[in-house]
């Protein structure tokens, strides 16, 4: 959709708005918020700062437009990959292998604009990472006590962010493929000790 705004000036300006928040969504998931300058968008979208400021009010604006593009488009975790898991661990791992497909996508930008962005947006942020925590948790329920669901979906929240900033990085698919690895292989491991320690309890009464 095109948008037509007066510069200070009087002289109009025109643009395609929706076009624009997809070239700041590139810019900002790229080189984070700190990392765009007004000049470098007006640049890159072809129009002038008064004609960026009438359409979005400030850069925060036009950030928080691009970072809801983001969310829609490429941004929402994939939770449907466990429906063919069978154990938790196999949960674990399709959600982290997931998470890692997207952030390291050869026609992407590297990492997630979500875990990278800073405290412009910190409120509607906290909100999408609390979401995202619940959808996570809410996909492993057929495979976790209640009483762990919470305690694991932050940890694997957490890995998520990290798998993010790591790809940002330069970490390779391979090399994240290892912290998947080693994240499952605790999940395991604390499985078999709440076994034992339930076969135990069995055992002394």
């Amino acid at each position: 959709m095109e948008q037509s705004a007066k510069s200070r000036g009087g002289r109009p300006w025109s643009f395609d708005r929706d076009k624009a928040v997809d070239i700041a969504m590139r810019l900002f998931w790229r080189h984070g918020y700190e990392g765009v300058s007004v000049g470098d968008l007006t640049k890159a979208i072809g129009v002038a700062p008064p004609s960026l400021y009438a359409a979005f009010g400030s850069k925060a604006g036009l950030y928080r437009e691009a970072l809801a593009r983001y969310e829609e488009t490429f941004g929402a975790l994939d939770v449907s990959v466990v429906g063919s898991a069978g154990t938790l661990e196999e949960a674990v791992r399709l959600l982290l292998e997931g998470a890692v497909r997207a952030v390291t996508h050869p026609d992407r930008e590297r990492g997630c604009m979500i875990s990278g962005s800073l405290v412009e947006c910190q409120p509607e942020n906290a909100a999408r990472r609390d979401a995202m925590r619940e959808r996570i948790a809410n996909a492993l329920c057929p495979f976790a006590e209640p009483q762990d669901l919470q305690r694991l979906a932050r940890h694997l929240a957490a890995v998520m962010q990290g798998v993010s900033i790591q790809a940002r990085d330069g970490a390779t698919p391979a090399e994240l493929q290892e912290v998947v690895e080693d994240v499952v292989s605790g999940v395991a491991a604390r499985l078999a000790l709440n076994r034992r320690a339930l076969n135990d309890l069995n055992l002394g009464n």
